[in-house]
């Protein structure tokens, strides 16, 4: 009798995570990635360009998708194309909306973003449900760096195969 309550609860243990799996696999799920890249400008400012990927990774769409990005102040950048915060009717699964925008810093020195949030609803839900973005690493903006070297490259292919070439070049010489 023991043995049989055990196999019971565990079948009814099993049967109530198996339920809860089903019902929380079919939703949306999603991934949201940011990326930044620095780019030094000849007026000397430092352009951001800010690129966040959104992917539904679940098996059910998402409806009124929001992305905000609320972490540049407008104190250290200017905003020089697109915005900050998109939306989308609906996001079908296994999709990718992706959205860029481009700032302008104002002020050197060191910047920590937090990650952008999407907001989504779902049908069998009636509150909004939040993702957010991957955090981007720490931005030096307006860092001093070391003057760029153009010829770098050639000059280590040079340095590394210069003998090679010159005694290739002198066999081929010798047998024309």
């Amino acid at each position: 009798m023991a043995v049989l309550k055990h196999l019971f609860a565990s079948l009814l243990l099993f049967l109530l995570a198996s339920s809860s799996t089903i019902a929380i696999s079919d939703a949306p799920f999603m991934v949201a990635h940011k990326k930044v890249s620095v780019t030094r400008l000849k007026s000397g400012a430092d352009q951001v360009s800010v690129a966040i990927n959104i992917y539904n990774e679940g098996s059910a769409t998402a409806y009124d998708v929001s992305l905000t990005d609320d972490s540049w102040s407008k104190d250290v950048f200017d905003v020089v194309s697109g915005t900050t915060s998109n939306t989308w009717e609906r996001l079908d699964a296994g999709s990718t909306v992706s959205h860029t925008f481009v700032l302008e810093s104002k002020v050197k020195g060191m910047f920590y973003g937090a990650p952008a949030l999407i907001k989504f609803r779902v049908p069998t839900k009636a509150a909004l449900q939040e993702a957010y973005s991957t955090p981007i690493l720490p931005i030096d903006i307006l860092a001093d760096r070391a003057p760029e070297k153009k010829l770098e490259f050639a000059k280590k292919l040079l340095a590394k195969y210069g003998p090679l070439l010159s005694v290739l070049s002198s066999l081929g010489c010798s047998y024309i």
